[in-house]
């Protein structure tokens, strides 16, 4: 059960050193309590009380690592039941279904089809992460022929479905490096996939036919000293799966309910006949609140509004999305080229750079660090204030790269242009336009 504030207080030095970031020791045993902080923010608590506190700083979801690699990630980890209360840590993991029955060559065109589907997106590497090698006619040698297969000739991280323990064995043999994990451990074969998740430090992912009969499985397998478990509660009809998840992370938030603290499974690829509805339901969970969201296929036209709400939902509502500071060539640009300057609100960046390209003009793009606030707000507040702007214009380097000294600002921050022109003596400020699609007409006309 976790620790109220005061009994954390009691196991906390109690120096009062601000190293943690708050000015007590009791403001951070609350902050620790209400999952807002971190154990090892605190650098001179004792062994012994970091072993007594291990729960109450533990996330009331624990984070489940699945996979090794440059796709490896984590599910669950969440601390809250809302996105607006703090934050949503842990991105749902996309995976699509391949069967063990599948040809080589099938397979091998799938992967390399799959592989591809990486989008960038806000200076971010969109992509699905696993790939579901199902069990389809119980043969070990063919099952985990295909893991192994996936597991060394893709990005893909494994997800291995089956209940026949003999199968699930060959499985775990033929990729265990790439870190699977097992789906899933039922009633009828709990021993069994519990001693080999253990045997082989994996995950292991949990189904019953319900909430409730999801709780004694998960409190078996953890008194076997399995921690890394993922949750499927067994429904597979949209409006009870929908209120499976809310119930589980409700009890595992607001319950304190251990049993239920951990990531979810959910299969829209068994609640739909076609992939166009399969993505309508798979938004559903990326929303609220699958861990890990299965698809019969990865195809472009549902991959990538999923990947979309994933990253809106996943992005901290109180920190911009922001791209790095600096000259960002477009068109391949020359040293006769336009420069323009705007800020690094990650939108304000892609819609003006978007509109460059269009206009098919060779430009430089200078990115001012604007703590991730739009044009007019970061004029507003003083983020790009004429003298800031044209002291990053003469500290980027942009002189050396173009013969011209010309600087093209954003219409909505003309104001800056007498400043600019004090802190940058012979070059010539120009006055762009106020909205980006108005940008290529104006870049053709220079």
């Amino acid at each position: 059960m976790a620790l109220t504030g005061i009994q954390i207080f009691k196991l906390l030095p109690k120096t009062n050193c601000k190293e943690c970031g708050v000015p007590t020791c009791l403001a951070f045993a609350m902050n620790l309590a209400s999952g807002k902080a971190e154990l090892a923010s605190c650098p001179y608590v004792s062994e012994e009380a970091r072993a007594a506190l291990s729960e109450a700083s533990a996330p009331p979801i624990r984070p489940v690592a699945i996979g090794k690699g440059v796709r490896a990630a984590a599910a669950g980890g969440e601390t809250v039941q809302y996105r607006h209360e703090k934050t949503f840590f842990n991105p749902t993991l996309l995976a699509a279904v391949v069967g063990s029955d599948m040809s080589e060559a099938q397979l091998a065109t799938k992967l390399k089809t799959w592989n591809a589907f990486q989008y960038e997106r806000v200076g971010l590497n969109l992509r699905p992460e696993l790939v579901v090698v199902k069990d389809v006619n119980g043969k070990a040698e063919a099952f985990a022929k295909t893991a192994k297969t996936v597991a060394e000739t893709s990005e893909f991280n494994v997800i291995l479905m089956t209940e026949k323990a003999d199968v699930m064995k060959a499985g775990v043999a033929a990729c265990k490096f790439k870190r699977p994990l097992m789906y899933a451990a039922t009633e009828a074969n709990l021993a069994e996939f519990g001693a080999l998740a253990k045997e082989n430090d994996l995950p292991l992912a949990v189904k019953a036919a319900s909430v409730e009969k999801l709780i004694p499985l998960t409190q078996k397998l953890t008194e076997m000293g399995l921690k890394d478990l993922v949750l499927d509660p067994g429904s597979r009809e949209l409006k009870q799966a929908h209120q499976d998840q809310i119930a589980i992370r409700r009890a595992a938030l607001k319950d304190g309910n251990r049993a239920l603290g951990f990531p979810t499974i959910v299969f829209p690829c068994e609640m739909a006949g076609n992939l166009d509805v399969e993505t309508i339901v798979a938004a559903t969970f990326v929303a609220k609140y699958g861990g890990i969201v299965v698809l019969s296929d990865f195809a472009g036209e549902s991959l990538f509004p999923l990947l979309l709400e994933r990253l809106n939902i996943f992005t901290d509502p109180q920190r911009p999305m922001t791209v790095t500071e600096g000259i960002y060539e477009i068109n391949n640009p020359n040293e006769s080229s336009p420069v323009l300057v705007t800020t690094n609100f990650a939108l304000t960046y892609f819609i003006v750079s978007g509109e460059i390209e269009a206009s098919r003009v060779p430009s430089y793009l200078l990115i001012k660090n604007s703590e991730g606030l739009s044009v007019m707000t970061a004029w507003a507040a003083g983020k790009f204030a004429g003298d800031d702007v044209g002291m990053f214009v003469k500290k980027s380097g942009i002189a050396d790269k173009v013969k011209g000294q010309e600087v093209i600002i954003p219409g909505y921050a003309a104001a800056i242009a007498g400043d600019m022109e004090e802190e940058l003596p012979g070059w010539k400020i120009t006055v762009g336009p106020r909205e980006a699609a108005h940008l290529p007409a104006f870049l053709k006309s220079k």
